[in-house]
Protein backbone atom coordinates (compact mmCIF):
# COMPACT_ATOMS: atom_id res chain seq x y z
CA UNK A 1 0.00 0.00 0.00
CA UNK A 2 2.81 2.44 0.92
CA UNK A 3 6.03 2.88 -1.03
CA UNK A 4 9.14 1.23 0.42
CA UNK A 5 10.72 4.50 1.59
CA UNK A 6 7.68 5.40 3.70
CA UNK A 7 7.50 1.90 5.17
CA UNK A 8 11.21 2.13 6.00
CA UNK A 9 10.70 5.48 7.73
CA UNK A 10 7.73 4.12 9.68
CA UNK A 11 9.65 1.01 10.71
CA UNK A 12 12.58 3.11 11.92
CA UNK A 13 10.20 5.37 13.87
CA UNK A 14 8.47 2.42 15.52
CA UNK A 15 11.87 1.02 16.51
CA UNK A 16 12.98 4.31 18.06
CA UNK A 17 9.71 4.67 19.94
CA UNK A 18 10.07 1.15 21.32
CA UNK A 19 13.55 1.97 22.62
CA UNK A 20 12.41 5.25 24.21
CA UNK A 21 9.18 3.75 25.55
CA UNK A 22 7.08 6.53 24.03
CA UNK A 23 3.66 6.42 22.40
CA UNK A 24 2.35 8.69 19.68
CA UNK A 25 -0.98 9.91 18.39
CA UNK A 26 -1.96 11.60 15.13
CA UNK A 27 -4.49 14.24 14.14
CA UNK A 28 -4.83 14.35 10.38
CA UNK A 29 -6.83 16.43 7.97
CA UNK A 30 -5.56 16.47 4.37
CA UNK A 31 -3.77 13.13 4.78
CA UNK A 32 -6.96 11.43 5.97
CA UNK A 33 -5.19 8.99 8.29
CA UNK A 34 -2.28 8.07 6.03
CA UNK A 35 0.36 8.80 8.67
CA UNK A 36 -1.45 6.54 11.12
CA UNK A 37 -1.82 3.99 8.33
CA UNK A 38 1.90 4.03 7.54
CA UNK A 39 2.83 3.58 11.19
CA UNK A 40 0.29 0.82 11.79
CA UNK A 41 1.53 -1.01 8.69
CA UNK A 42 4.49 -2.02 10.83
CA UNK A 43 4.07 -5.22 12.84
CA UNK A 44 4.12 -4.49 16.54
CA UNK A 45 3.24 -0.83 16.13
CA UNK A 46 0.53 -1.28 18.75
CA UNK A 47 3.36 -1.00 21.30
CA UNK A 48 3.90 2.64 20.32
CA UNK A 49 0.81 3.92 18.49
CA UNK A 50 -1.90 5.08 20.88
CA UNK A 51 -4.64 6.35 18.55
CA UNK A 52 -5.32 8.52 15.54
CA UNK A 53 -7.87 11.21 14.80
CA UNK A 54 -9.03 11.96 11.26
CA UNK A 55 -10.42 15.47 11.62
CA UNK A 56 -11.17 16.34 8.03
CA UNK A 57 -13.91 18.88 8.68
CA UNK A 58 -13.77 21.92 10.92
CA UNK A 59 -16.57 20.42 13.01
CA UNK A 60 -14.50 17.27 13.56
CA UNK A 61 -11.50 19.37 14.60
CA UNK A 62 -13.67 21.11 17.18
CA UNK A 63 -15.66 18.11 18.40
CA UNK A 64 -12.94 15.44 18.46
CA UNK A 65 -9.85 17.32 19.58
CA UNK A 66 -11.12 20.63 20.91
CA UNK A 67 -9.87 23.10 18.31
CA UNK A 68 -11.67 26.35 19.09
CA UNK A 69 -14.16 27.43 16.43
CA UNK A 70 -12.94 31.00 16.85
CA UNK A 71 -9.40 29.92 15.99
CA UNK A 72 -10.65 28.26 12.82
CA UNK A 73 -12.64 31.39 11.92
CA UNK A 74 -9.72 33.71 12.59
CA UNK A 75 -6.94 31.77 10.84
CA UNK A 76 -8.62 29.16 8.66
CA UNK A 77 -8.20 25.41 8.94
CA UNK A 78 -4.94 25.51 7.00
CA UNK A 79 -2.73 27.55 9.32
CA UNK A 80 0.11 27.18 11.79
CA UNK A 81 -2.25 28.13 14.60
CA UNK A 82 -4.70 25.34 13.79
CA UNK A 83 -1.90 22.77 13.32
CA UNK A 84 -0.65 23.68 16.80
CA UNK A 85 -4.16 23.45 18.28
CA UNK A 86 -4.74 20.10 16.58
CA UNK A 87 -1.50 18.70 18.00
CA UNK A 88 -2.35 20.06 21.46
CA UNK A 89 -5.87 18.65 21.31
CA UNK A 90 -4.78 15.22 20.12
CA UNK A 91 -2.23 14.96 22.90
CA UNK A 92 -4.78 16.02 25.53
CA UNK A 93 -7.36 13.56 24.16
CA UNK A 94 -4.97 10.62 24.21
CA UNK A 95 -2.60 8.81 26.49
CA UNK A 96 0.29 9.42 24.12
CA UNK A 97 3.60 11.14 24.82
CA UNK A 98 3.88 12.87 21.44
CA UNK A 99 1.37 14.04 18.85
CA UNK A 100 1.67 15.06 15.23
CA UNK A 101 -1.03 17.07 13.46
CA UNK A 102 -1.43 17.79 9.77
CA UNK A 103 -3.57 20.32 7.96
CA UNK A 104 -3.19 21.42 4.37
CA UNK A 105 -4.53 21.77 0.85
CA UNK A 106 -3.90 18.65 -1.23
CA UNK A 107 -5.82 19.89 -4.27
CA UNK A 108 -6.58 19.89 -7.02
CA UNK A 109 -8.87 22.74 -5.96
CA UNK A 110 -9.27 24.69 -2.76
CA UNK A 111 -6.19 26.84 -3.00
CA UNK A 112 -5.90 30.62 -3.08
CA UNK A 113 -3.04 33.06 -3.67
CA UNK A 114 -2.50 33.25 0.11
CA UNK A 115 -2.90 29.51 0.66
CA UNK A 116 -2.00 27.66 -2.54
CA UNK A 117 -2.52 23.99 -3.34
CA UNK A 118 0.33 22.06 -1.77
CA UNK A 119 0.52 24.20 1.40
CA UNK A 120 0.75 21.99 4.50
CA UNK A 121 1.37 22.65 8.19
CA UNK A 122 2.69 19.92 10.48
CA UNK A 123 2.47 20.48 14.22
CA UNK A 124 4.24 18.45 16.90
CA UNK A 125 3.61 18.55 20.65
CA UNK A 126 5.11 16.40 23.39
CA UNK A 127 4.23 15.89 27.03
CA UNK A 128 7.67 17.23 27.97
CA UNK A 129 6.53 20.65 26.76
CA UNK A 130 8.27 20.89 23.41
CA UNK A 131 6.27 21.93 20.39
CA UNK A 132 6.89 23.05 16.83
CA UNK A 133 4.97 23.82 13.67
CA UNK A 134 6.55 23.56 10.25
CA UNK A 135 5.24 24.96 6.99
CA UNK A 136 5.72 23.07 3.73
CA UNK A 137 4.94 24.22 0.20
CA UNK A 138 4.94 21.19 -2.08
CA UNK A 139 3.28 22.99 -4.98
CA UNK A 140 0.47 21.77 -7.18
CA UNK A 141 2.07 18.36 -7.77
CA UNK A 142 -1.17 16.37 -7.65
CA UNK A 143 -3.35 15.33 -4.74
CA UNK A 144 -1.72 11.97 -4.08
CA UNK A 145 1.78 13.39 -4.39
CA UNK A 146 1.02 16.16 -1.88
CA UNK A 147 -0.39 13.60 0.54
CA UNK A 148 2.57 11.21 0.22
CA UNK A 149 5.07 14.06 0.53
CA UNK A 150 3.27 15.12 3.70
CA UNK A 151 3.42 11.60 5.15
CA UNK A 152 7.18 11.54 4.52
CA UNK A 153 7.68 14.90 6.21
CA UNK A 154 5.47 13.97 9.17
CA UNK A 155 7.42 10.75 9.77
CA UNK A 156 10.67 12.69 9.49
CA UNK A 157 9.41 15.34 11.94
CA UNK A 158 8.40 12.64 14.41
CA UNK A 159 11.77 10.92 14.21
CA UNK A 160 13.62 14.21 14.68
CA UNK A 161 11.42 15.08 17.66
CA UNK A 162 12.28 11.88 19.51
CA UNK A 163 15.77 11.23 18.11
Amino acid sequence: MFPPDILGMAERLVGILRVTGQKITTAESCTGGLVAGAITSIAGSSDVFEEGFVTYSNLAKTRMIGVAAGLLDAHGAVSAEVAQAMADGALKSSGADLSVAITGIAGPGGGSPEKPVGLVFIGLVSRNGSNAVQRFEFGDIGRNSVRMATVREALKCLEEAIG
